[in-house]
């Protein structure tokens, strides 16, 4: 069976590390693969599923550089696919951790056998907001984690709305030590905060009013704690 980018040990992790790097940093880079989230100088990035498991692979074998055999292996177990799609990821992971303006090749090619993190991985710390964070639902409170928040009508979304105006993956709310961020994730029937429609990330503020589709809710926060009663799903 393939290795999973996001479970087992660390065979590249340097004498006095351990665990699996589920909180790195390398460069500006912050890598946190509990929440799903990556970061670049404090300013949140976006990857697609695929693309993240690439980094988080790369970032718990450093400094090893990782053959593209056995990249393909975690990445598409018992599927075919071309180098051409591996490459694909690799540029977009870059792109993302803006390369260019960094002296440092955060991810280094090392032509004819694979890819590796071009600099030194350690331990991040895990800063939790200091602030609790829910929505509210014609009565319901749901409570977010810190992390990224999915919102739409897939049963395992964090905040699930079971309803014909809203998408299987509509949106979600990135929550960490800074506050929260709304996104749109290609909805059919969009998201918007008041009567603004939501276009790439919007930061949400105390009482905010988020229409998924047709669905409203309010956007809560607060230093003290929520009411006792929380749910969550639909």
């Amino acid at each position: 069976m393939a290795a999973s980018p996001m479970s087992g040990a660390t065979r590249g992790n340097s004498e006095g590390e351990t665990g699996d790097r589920a909180h790195a940093r390398f460069g500006p880079v912050t890598l946190d693969v509990v929440a799903r989230r990556v970061s670049c100088d404090g300013t949140p990035l976006h990857l697609t599923p695929k693309a993240f498991d690439l980094l988080a692979f790369l970032v718990r074998e450093a400094p090893r550089v990782v053959p593209k055999a056995e990249l393909h292996r975690a990445l598409w177990p018992d599927t075919f696919v071309s180098d051409a799609a591996l490459a694909s990821l690799v540029k977009e992971v870059r792109r993302e951790l803006r390369e260019k303006d960094h002296a440092v090749d955060l991810i280094r090619t090392v032509h004819g056998i694979g890819y590796a993190v071009g600099t030194v991985v350690e331990a991040a710390p895990v800063t939790e907001p200091d602030a609790l964070h829910w929505v509210e639902i014609d009565g319901r409170r749901i409570r977010l984690a810190t992390g990224d928040n999915a919102i739409g009508r897939d049963p395992a979304s964090r905040v699930w709305l079971d309803f014909a105006s809203v998408s299987r993956r509509h949106a979600s709310i990135l929550v960490d030590a800074t506050g929260a961020m709304l996104e749109d994730l290609g909805s059919k029937n969009g998201t918007r905060v008041g009567t603004t429609t939501v276009l790439g990330q919007v930061r949400l503020q105390e009482g905010d009013v988020v229409h998924v589709g047709a669905i409203r809710m309010v956007y809560r926060t607060s230093v003290t704690g929520m009411p006792t009663e929380t749910h969550r799903g639909a």
